[in-house]
């Protein structure tokens, strides 16, 4: 006993020596108590083992089994951070000079709205829809990622998911699951978008305010699609509001824009305009000597009016503008045309008009037509002269479609319908103008009709299985009028190898082709957060662009299939494994896949296309090979949100249509297409630690693209030729790149219809030099080898958004 007594004495002496030595160096504060309880914001339940942070130290205390803490603090300035794993954490600075008790009410993040890319229409529709390779994204998720120059960009944001590449930074389009991008039917409201991007490819063409909705179908595709090989990008317009005018719109370095909704009838009649125009090239005057004679302007518009004509019946009626020009001297004369510059001029025009009429609860019909028209032209302003030569084309294409949705059970979701596709292109017109130098010259019209029939059934077989059976079947005629050569059998396609001449009148079927186009989704779940699911997917393409480029320039030779030219026809067998986690706040997919093409189209080396009046005699047709694996985990909701992915893919052609040298690439073996990239990975990343500012970072990473590297070089009179042999035997340097983007919401104003917010945003945050591609320059017997960078330093610009409510 006298030892514990002598020990309790001993150990008060100690302590009160520490407080002197403590009084001595610091004086005493008086401590005050910190206490708070803390709560789930809807259900009122206490939330224990929520974690109590006092200026972001790592050690801290948590509340009890009540959901209470107290801790006893000096006097003094504190932030304090409240924490729970699936809550949104709670931030409050304070000065304690009292005795303060909190009453914190934490939000559960699983009954949050999905603030990221893959929001679908439940929340565990990834798991439980029968298809695979579906994506909708989010246009409130797109307008945060960073955007070049802070212009919001649909098309550019696809490249942030799995399985979906492009060629660089300046290109004309997208690859999905190695699909060319003439392999995509890109629709906007129903009307297709032959060319989605504004200056070569630095910007998509749909205005983002107009957007409603958009789903993405890399695997199997709905029966109702039909007419490209690979994918279909099915975006939809913003109906406008019926009860009350809103406007919204943005100022950015690079474009204006301006959104405005009108209600025309009250509840009944409304209307939606949009525009949007760049015409900011002035700034090249103050750039470099060889960027002076640059000129670059683009704009779009959009109107959609909406009549609810009652509870079953809705009509709508969609326009869609576009138009871009650019200029340079730096890419020369075309057909030996003495030009000083060259001049691209192209434009879009497309309208929808839809009818939508409700039987009853369980069947209803959407009645629609369809009119698209797509103009690229090339200008060339000839040395001293105000003359321009002129060489432009015409693709139209005018559709009509109706489409029936009937849900007899639970057990069915059945579609069914037909629709007739007639298209007319302009292959291409020179027009010399006052130049008698030059002959005009007008290559002959193209003409075709596709009809398509459809249905599938989506069938619950129990509750584990889910099956989506879709059957398609078309059928295209090449029309007259139009004169069809004969060649010698065993011969290339040439001019020596002609023996025949066919003139077929107009309306007259020259050749057909036609088959099923089966589609299969399979469901099997694993348990209510997971399953597994197969698919298979035959598309067939009509209507191709041939092209002798990496990228597609907008002037590119469309070419629909004929006695000559074959559809394009894929197939694609995926598999994949779909996981929700943490109360659907997770999302995790494996996906594999195999696509096998034939009739690729390819070119013959040295391959002209421009105002070619036979392209059969200039072109190869192959087969095409692709497989991939795709991960990718994405986190829906709370603080911070955001996906990573990573895509293994490959791309191979084989083209051997005979023994001779014109008529095979790479001696008749597998080679890697232009777009074979076949490692990416892409990283998005949100911070929104209130409603007032938002973080954002975006990461890309990809495997360099193929190029074509000489094989030697022949000297002929002084000068040197490469020689090429091979094509696509060499890789340009990784691409990979990191963006920033800070968005400030302005909460300061008093007038409360009025929404503002600042975005902040740096593309190429840390100056890659990113090769976009390789080419020679030769000198006499000498050559050296340049590479071209599109955006070699980072890109800062400032936007400005605002809504009026």
């Amino acid at each position: 006993m006298k030892i514990r007594l002598l020990l309790f004495l001993w150990l008060m002496a100690g302590t009160g020596y520490i407080w002197a030595q403590q009084r001595v160096k610091h004086p005493p504060t008086r401590p005050f108590e910190l206490s708070g309880i803390v709560r789930d914001s809807l259900t009122g339940e206490l939330i224990s083992n929520a974690a109590i942070r006092l200026n972001f130290d790592k050690s801290g205390l948590y509340t009890d089994s009540t959901g209470t803490f107290t801790i006893m603090l000096s006097k003094a300035d504190y932030t304090v951070v409240i924490s729970r794993l699936g809550y949104r954490p709670h931030r409050l600075k304070l000065t304690l000079d009292q005795n303060i008790h909190l009453d914190v009410k934490l939000l559960n993040v699983a009954k949050e709205l999905e603030e990221v890319v893959i929001s679908t229409q439940a929340v565990d529709e990834n798991v439980a829809r029968p298809l695979l390779g579906v994506t909708q994204l989010n246009i409130k998720t797109i307008r945060r990622l960073p955007a070049i120059l802070g212009e919001v960009d649909v098309l550019r944001s696809l490249q942030m998911l799995p399985g979906v590449t492009s060629v660089g930074e300046a290109s004309n389009g997208v690859n999905i699951r190695g699909g060319a991008v003439d392999q995509n039917l890109i629709l906007l409201d129903d009307a297709p978008i032959f060319n989605p991007t504004h200056l070569f490819g630095l910007f998509s063409v749909f205005p983002p305010d107009a957007v409603s909705s958009m789903e993405l179908y890399k695997g199997t595709a709905p029966a109702r699609f039909g007419g490209r090989a690979a994918s279909v990008l099915d975006i939809s317009m913003a109906n406008p509001s019926l009860d009350k005018f809103k406007l919204q719109g943005g100022i950015s370095f690079v474009a204006n824009r301006l959104t405005a909704e009108i209600p025309l009838v009250k509840e009944k009649v409304g209307i939606l305009i949009t525009g949007r125009g760049a015409f900011n090239d002035f700034a090249f005057q103050w750039g470099p000597q060889k960027l002076k004679n640059i000129r670059a302007s683009f704009g779009d518009a959009a109107a959609k009016l909406f009549w609810r004509i009652n509870d079953k019946n809705t009509f709508s009626l969609s326009n869609y503008y576009s138009t871009d020009f650019f200029q340079t001297d730096l890419l020369g004369g075309i057909n030996n045309i003495n030009s000083v510059s060259t001049q691209y001029d192209y434009n879009t025009l497309n309208f929808t008009a839809r009818w939508f009429h409700a039987f009853h609860d369980r069947l209803n019909v959407q009645t629609t037509a369809v009119f698209s028209q797509y103009r690229p032209t090339i200008l060339l302003p000839e040395l001293n002269s105000d003359n321009k030569v002129t060489i432009g084309s015409e693709i139209l294409q005018r559709q009509a479609k109706t489409n029936f949705n009937y849900t007899p059970n639970k057990a069915h979701k059945i579609e069914f319908g037909a629709n007739m596709t007639h298209y007319q292109l302009q292959p291409g017109t020179l027009n010399p103008g006052a130049n008698d130098r030059v002959n005009p010259l007008r290559v002959p019209n193209e003409y075709g009709l596709e009809l398509a029939l459809h249905a599938e059934d989506e069938i619950s077989i129990n509750r584990k299985t889910t099956v989506s059976v879709g059957l398609r079947y078309s059928y295209f005629m090449a029309l007259g009028p139009a004169a069809v050569r004969s060649y010698a059998d065993g011969s290339p396609k040439s001019e020596a190898s002609i023996i025949d001449s066919t003139f077929y009148g107009s309306g007259k079927p020259l050749q057909t082709y036609g088959g099923f186009e089966p589609r299969v989704g399979l469901r099997y779940t694993i348990d209510e957060l997971s399953s597994v699911k197969f698919g298979y997917n035959l598309m067939r393409q009509y209507l191709q662009v041939v092209s002798n480029t990496t990228t597609p320039l907008p002037t590119s030779r469309w070419k629909m299939s004929d006695a000559h030219i074959r559809p394009q026809v894929s197939q694609l067998w995926t598999v994949g494994y779909f996981k929700n986690l943490k109360n659907n706040i997770y999302e995790f997919s494996l996906e594999a896949y195999y696509r096998a093409t034939q009739n690729v189209l390819d070119f013959k080396p040295g391959a002209d296309f421009l105002l070619q009046n036979y392209i059969e005699t200039q072109v190869l047709q192959g087969r095409s090979k692709s497989y991939g694996l795709e991960l990718m985990l994405t986190k829906k909701k709370g603080e911070m949100t955001g996906w990573v992915n990573y895509t293994y893919s490959r791309v191979f052609n084989l083209v051997d249509e005979g023994p001779r040298f014109t008529e095979r690439i790479n001696d008749g073996k597998w080679y890697p297409a232009n777009f074979d990239r076949p490692h990416n990975v892409n990283m998005s990343l949100n911070f929104s630690e209130n409603k007032y500012h938002s973080l954002s970072l975006t990461f890309t990473y990809g495997t360099g693209r193929p190029y074509t590297i000489p094989n030697g070089f022949v000297s002929f009179q002084g000068k040197a030729y490469p020689y090429y042999a091979e094509r696509n035997q060499g890789r340009i340097k990784d691409y990979h790149r990191l963006d920033f983007s800070w968005q400030i919401n302005n909460p300061s104003l008093k007038d409360k219809r009025w929404i503002g917010s600042w975005i902040f945003t740096v593309y190429n945050l840390y100056g890659r030099k990113n090769q976009y591609s390789v080419f020679l320059k030769t000198q006499g017997t000498a050559y050296t080898a340049y590479q071209l960078q599109i955006f070699a330093s980072p890109i800062v610009s400032l936007a400005y958004n605002f809504k009026f409510m």
